[in-house]
């Protein structure tokens, strides 16, 4: 995991995908960001949402094949979430994800399932060796410039990419005003979410022709789960434990009035962004 921090939701994505050169962070921010997931790898794991079985159903229609039997690279794998869900549909997964922490966590929790480590900018596989490429939650840390070719080498003919990120469902009115607290606080755009969730940003190269499928889904969950969620991303991993606590206890307040029974229902669209290549 590894890229720019352009925008972040309370519930949703971390940061987006690659914004312009002139609004990028400088690099030791972007390292500082990339790293932060390590240490708080087992939160990230136990609270992060997961992905909904439509999201799977879309990749098999838009790719036109089932994933069980699938040779899949699920790179930025992170703690695995979205890979136990494409190893539960039958796929053949390995996975690739660069963190120490993120990693440790993964083999905790599929220690069946093979993690390599390496970054989408340079993977670690073999030409031609895997039918699906996979970002959850994770291309937003690469350099479509390195990653596109590396993704294109590594698939087999008529093999696909498929991006996808969990966002903010931001016309759901408390939302919309977490969204607005969280930019106050942080000073970041959160709706530049959405608008960066693109065939443009996700290959500015145009190599790529992407569809594009967006899927609502939600998760009743109770309210220290909500917020140690929204912590593990990494906009409040590197601003400080102090600054973060500070939000945090003040957002606690804000939804325990929206929410007096102690459990947030998170609303979500899952963008998917799919490429195939050529047979």
């Amino acid at each position: 995991m590894t890229t720019p921090p352009s925008a972040h939701h309370p519930t949703g994505a971390d940061p987006t995908p690659e914004p312009p050169a002139e609004h990028r962070t400088p690099e030791p921010a972007r390292t500082a960001r990339a790293h932060s997931f390590n240490v708080a790898a087992a939160q990230y794991a136990a609270n992060r949402p997961s992905y909904p079985p439509a999201l799977f159903d879309s990749i098999e229609d838009l790719t036109g094949r089932p994933l069980a039997g699938t040779r899949v690279a699920d790179v930025g794998a992170g703690t695995g979430i979205a890979t136990a869900l494409l190893h539960a549909r039958g796929a053949d997964v390995v996975a690739v994800e660069p963190g120490d922490g993120m990693a440790a966590q993964f083999r905790r929790a599929l220690p069946r399932v093979p993690v390599v480590r390496g970054t989408g900018d340079d993977l670690p596989l073999a030409d031609a060796s895997v039918d699906l490429v996979t970002y959850a939650q994770a291309w937003h840390w690469t350099d479509p410039a390195r990653a596109v070719p590396e993704a294109l080498r590594v698939l087999r003919p008529g093999g696909a990419l498929a991006l996808w990120w969990n966002t903010d469902a931001l016309d759901v009115p408390w939302i919309a005003e977490a969204a607005a607290r969280t930019e106050r606080h942080f000073g970041i755009d959160v709706s530049a979410e959405k608008r960066n969730v693109n065939a443009r940003a996700a290959d500015p190269t145009g190599r790529l022709d992407f569809a594009r499928r967006t899927v609502r889904w939600s998760r009743r969950v109770p309210l220290d789960t909500h917020l140690a969620n929204i912590g593990s991303h990494s906009v409040f991993l590197v601003h400080g434990a102090e600054h973060t606590a500070a939000f945090l206890a003040a957002e606690r307040e804000h939804l325990l009035r929206a929410f007096p029974d102690g459990f947030v229902e998170e609303v979500y669209e899952v963008v998917l962004l799919l490429a195939r290549t050529p047979a």
